[in-house]
């Protein structure tokens, strides 16, 4: 059947991309698995592109996911201190201004230096990918996620593999693709964060207060009544 996350269902043609595709003797076509690397952190990443630049694989198609804080070059979002908020309301104009940037995506993605060829490819890091993005106006974050569609090995920190939440906004598919976890003692720490929330005392107070109002007022009580149950012994 159709895989959702190889390049075979990107409006590729097969002849173009023949690292994905393999024919089976009926006809129907393999997917070819991606690599998933995750890491600890963003600075290991650029440890391991710099290994795979001095190894025969270094025109392998790749990309490299990691956080706006690393890869948004937009001069006022990238000095925010929520990025992530600040680049979702720009994408979609709240305020009556677009990102540039991110309107320049195709630029990088097809920029000769990111683009698989013999002799003249090699691997890259987010530097390498922010510093380009920086000459081309074009927005790294998103063209990594874009590269992602066509790349055999994908770098990432961990959480991006282990997080469902993560996963989910970064259209991650694991069904069928390898996975890799550098350093994999850390997994349990990492697990842990992933499905920890810390909350303060005043947030639990200010969150008591509203359901105090929706109780009050009839609102779903069978609802809000449990929840302020939970925040009262929190509290």
């Amino acid at each position: 059947g159709p895989c959702t996350e190889c390049s075979c269902s990107s409006g590729r043609e097969p002849e173009k991309d023949p690292s994905h595709t393999k024919k089976k003797e009926n006809g129907e076509r393999l997917c070819v698995p991606k690599i998933f690397f995750g890491t600890r952190t963003h600075k290991q990443i650029t440890q391991i592109s710099r290994e795979l630049k001095r190894t025969a694989y270094s025109c392998v198609p790749m990309t490299i996911l990691s956080s706006r804080d690393y890869t948004c070059i937009h001069p006022v979002v990238s000095n925010s201190s929520n990025r992530n908020e600040m680049c979702v309301e720009m994408l979609e104009g709240k305020h009556g201004r677009s990102c540039s940037y991110y309107h320049g995506v195709h630029k990088l993605c097809e920029h000769h230096a990111l683009q698989p060829a013999a002799n003249v490819y090699q691997a890259w890091d987010i530097e390498d990918l922010v510093g380009l993005g920086r000459k081309l106006r074009a927005c790294p974050y998103f063209a990594a996620r874009e590269l992602m569609m066509g790349a055999d090995i994908v770098f990432c920190p961990y959480n991006y593999l282990l997080d469902p939440q993560i996963r989910d906004s970064m259209d991650i598919n694991l069904k069928d693709q390898v996975v890799i976890l550098d350093e994999a003692h850390n997994i349990e720490d990492c697990a842990r964060e992933s499905v920890s929330f810390g909350v303060t005392e005043g947030q639990l107070r200010a969150a008591r207060e509203e359901l105090d109002v929706m109780v009050n007022h009839s609102i779903r009580q069978e609802h809000h009544e449990p929840l302020r149950a939970v925040c009262c012994s929190l509290i």
